[in-house]
């Protein structure tokens, strides 16, 4: 029963990983050709690039820790492991925070506030997401450090005062779990905000419109309703990621092998996967190919 799980498991993984990487390849080569063809890149487009870029080394470093662990132990030693998180960490860092760009984006772009502060960031929407950008990669190089300065010291267990050292190093743990679980929560919390907010700025268009007498299904209800069914779907799968990599990475003691393990990393995959081809179909310039592209290998 173990080994039947184990299997369908494995085999989610591999499908995952080959209809993520299918998906995101083309998002970033649609916006490429683009890029060349027009010799300039729209910001929505550039982050969706960026977010496929992030997305396709999320999906590589997930499969190739799955081998390892479980088709090779013998290659997963201490460092392998380290090294892995590592990579895990900085692709994870930015095709989190390029799709929480993304639900910004759909906000600043489409809401409509009176409030001075949102139309001042509405007139700035580049600059307000290149400093988030930034921001959050003061927080990402820190947590990055504290997981060198984890792996140097399980690298050297054996040395100098080994008391003091497990101490500390349960100390570096705790540290780099809690910078693991913020840096996942952090953007859920600001792609949660942003739907709210979009929620709240489309009930106070359609008031305005029905008071108005001009009805609801004007293009800007429409623009609404299409920005937050990408975003609610985003979210949707951003939650059972963070639920999953969560549990995986607390209980980081256990075998990727082991059955439970393995479902958390096939929950946590369809993320970037999954959402990638939602991405597609709610963009119309990527549907359009997508479509055109399953019409010739059709024929």
């Amino acid at each position: 029963m173990v080994n039947l799980a184990w299997s369908i498991l494995s085999i989610l993984i591999i499908a995952e990983f080959i209809l993520g990487n299918f998906a995101n390849v083309f998002i970033a080569l649609v916006n490429c050709i683009d890029w060349v063809k027009r010799q300039k890149i729209s910001t929505a487009h550039g982050i969706l690039t960026g977010l496929a870029a992030s997305r396709i080394g999320l999906l590589w470093v997930i499969v190739i820790n799955w081998y390892a662990a479980v088709l090779n132990p013998a290659l997963y030693c201490l460092e392998v492991r380290f090294n892995v998180y590592r990579a895990w960490i900085i692709s994870n860092h930015f095709s989190l925070w390029l799709a929480t760009s993304l639900s910004i984006l759909y906000l600043l772009k489409i809401a409509n506030f009176s409030s001075l502060v949102f139309l001042h960031l509405k007139q700035k929407v580049k600059r307000v997401i290149l400093m988030m950008l930034l921001g959050t990669f003061v927080c990402f190089v820190f947590h990055l450090t504290v997981v060198n300065i984890e792996g140097n010291m399980w690298m050297n267990v054996y040395e100098g005062n080994i008391t003091w050292k497990t101490k500390f190093r349960y100390m570096v743990y705790l540290t780099d779990m809690a910078l693991f679980t913020l840096a996942n929560v952090i953007p859920f919390a600001t792609s949660l905000i942003c739907f709210v907010l979009l929620i709240f700025s489309l009930w106070k268009h359609v008031k305005i419109m029905q008071l108005s007498g001009k009805g609801s299904q004007d293009p800007s209800t429409k623009v609404h309703i299409r920005a937050m069914q990408t975003v609610i779907s985003f979210l949707l799968l951003f939650a059972l990621h963070i639920v999953a990599i969560i549990i995986a990475a607390w209980n980081s003691t256990h075998q990727l092998s082991d059955p439970i393990i393995l479902c958390c990393w096939v929950l946590a995959t369809l993320y970037p996967s999954g959402h990638s081809f939602i991405l597609i179909w709610g963009n119309k310039k990527l549907k359009q190919n997508f479509l055109s592209l399953l019409c010739q290998a059709r024929c």
